[in-house]
This record gives C-alpha cells, sequence and structure tokens, in this order.
C-alpha cells in the first residue's frame, strides 16, 4: 500500500461515528460526565466540548474562511514547538470557556455541528491541496488527508470518553481500519530522525480485525512508504492495534508499548518507529 497514493474516504463515517457518540453521551449519568480521562486535568464533558470546538474551528476555517486568532498571537506556528504551544493555548481556552455549558446542551450542540460539518465535507474537494498536516511531514496535504486525521480525532476522542465511562469501543475493521492507515503516515517521519542509509527498510504490522502490514524504505533524502519490501526489512515491529493506537496518540508511552510489541532487527530503527507521534503533542 503507497500510502502517499492512496486516499482515505472517511467520508462515509463521520455520521455514524457522530450518532454513536450522541447515542452514548445521551445516556451518561452526571457522575459520568464528570469522570476523568486520560487527557490530563480534562473530564468526559471536557472531551465531548473539546469536539465541539473541533467542528466550529473546522466549519468556520473551510466553510466561512475564519482563522483562528491563537495561530497569531507571538508564537512561532511555522516551528513544531511554536505549533504545538499554539494548539495548546486555543485548547486550554476554550475548555475554560465552555465550562459554564451544560452537558445537555453540549449534546444539542454536538449534533447541530455534526449535521454542518457533514453537509461542508461533501462539497470539498478532496484532491485540493491544503497545509501540511505536521507530524505527516512538512509539504502541503490533499483535503482527503485533512479529512482523515478529523476522523482520527473525533475517533481518539469518544474513544478516551468510552474507556472513562467503561463503554466498549469503536474497534471494528470499519471504524479503526481507516485510523491505523492514517496514523502510519506519521512512521516515515519519525524513522527520519534515524541515521540509515538509503535503502534501509522497516515493516509496521498491527495484529486483530482492524489491522494491516505497512513497509518503508529510505530513500535519498527521506523515508518513503512503499508497496512492498523486495528483501526481509532490517527491522519488524508487530503489535495489537489497541496498542499501536494508543501509541501513536500518546496514550501510553514507547516503554510502556514496548513489552507488548514484538520487535526484530535494527534496535534503532525500532525505537524510532515507536516514538512514532500522529497527533500535534
Amino acid at each position: 500500500m503507497t500510502l502517499s497514493a492512496t486516499p482515505f474516504d472517511v467520508i462515509p463515517l463521520f455520521a455514524g461515528e457522530r450518532s454513536a457518540l450522541l447515542e452514548m453521551l445521551s445516556g451518561l449519568t452526571p457522575e459520568q460526565w464528570r469522570a476523568p480521562t486520560v487527557c490530563d486535568g480534562w473530564s468526559v464533558r471536557d472531551i465531548a466540548a473539546h469536539l465541539l470546538g473541533d467542528d466550529i474551528g473546522f466549519i468556520s476555517r473551510w466553510r466561512d474562511g475564519v482563522g483562528n486568532p491563537s495561530f497569531s498571537s507571538g508564537l512561532d506556528v511555522a516551528r513544531w514547538d511554536g505549533l504545538v504551544a499554539a494548539i495548546d493555548r486555543q485548547n486550554a481556552d476554550w475548555i475554560h470557556a465552555t465550562r459554564r455549558i451544560s452537558p445537555r446542551l453540549i449534546v444539542e450542540l454536538l449534533r447541530a455541528t455534526g449535521s454542518a460539518f457533514e453537509e461542508l465535507v461533501l462539497v470539498l474537494d478532496p484532491e485540493e491541496m491544503a497545509g501540511p498536516i505536521g507530524w505527516a511531514g512538512p509539504q502541503p496535504s490533499p483535503v482527503w488527508l485533512h479529512l482523515a486525521r478529523e476522523y482520527s480525532e473525533r475517533w481518539v476522542h469518544q474513544q478516551h470518553i468510552r474507556d472513562a465511562v467503561g463503554r466498549p469501543g469503536l474497534t471494528g475493521r470499519r471504524w479503526l481500519g481507516p485510523i491505523l492507515a492514517v496514523f502510519a503516515l506519521a512512521v516515515p517521519p519519525a524513522l527520519d530522525a534515524t541515521t540509515a542509509a538509503p535503502g534501509a527498510s522497516v515493516r509496521l504490522l498491527i495484529s486483530g480485525e482492524a489491522g494491516e502490514s505497512w513497509s518503508f524504505v529510505r530513500g535519498a533524502e527521506r523515508w518513503e512508504a512503499v508497496a512492498d519490501l523486495e528483501r526481509p526489512p532490517d527491522a519488524e515491529v508487530t503489535m495489537e492495534a489497541d496498542t499501536a493506537w494508543r501509541l501513536f496518540t500518546k496514550g501510553i508511552t514507547p516503554a510502556d508499548a514496548a513489552p507488548k510489541a514484538t520487535a526484530l532487527g535494527d534496535a534503532t530503527l525500532v525505537s524510532a518507529l515507536l516514538t512514532t507521534v500522529a497527533i500535534m503533542a
């Protein structure tokens, strides 16, 4: 699978993902809304409000052309640390401001913005080029990749809520498969930190119903995804899907993930792959 050339059509998934979220949230008790989550300092209510902010930000930017002042107020967002700082500030400001909103109203607003979001993505040109997605590299990215990133954001945060309140996740291949595929785009930038020679290769295998395998080769300048390898890889890492998505979103550390993974070959390449991050954090 050549990741850079294969669009992920996640548009049909948005309505079902939002429906599942709203159904779950509508049945939570006040205590469950206040439950802590893996997101430091955020409750279930805070994550739901954050998802509302994601909708509002996306619609405002992509439909109405309104940017975010957090990205033009003294921080160098061209740098990774500056961009992360701007995102963190934006998120903190939003959560602080929305803590006066009741859980019931959050659900009602999420229903409205979800519908507006779903209408918007249907009219976007998936092949049009837009800005970069930091964890996938500095190059411009097509709209379909931005939509895949939006889907991953929604799926991951819904899973955080489900974990916090003890509800089963949307972990079937239909829902989780695209998440793992888009997260694999973050592997080449992680491998770029190594000094491997051109021709070096790595294979990532994710097991389970939603799993798949991805191969990467060091080109003249950077690591690239390839459809297959012509020889056994220099390093190979196998892990379960649940471990993979949590590792790539910093839900667990590389040290936590390592005992749950099977690693073969070059230790430096294995270590680099385990530092893959598919979020801006």
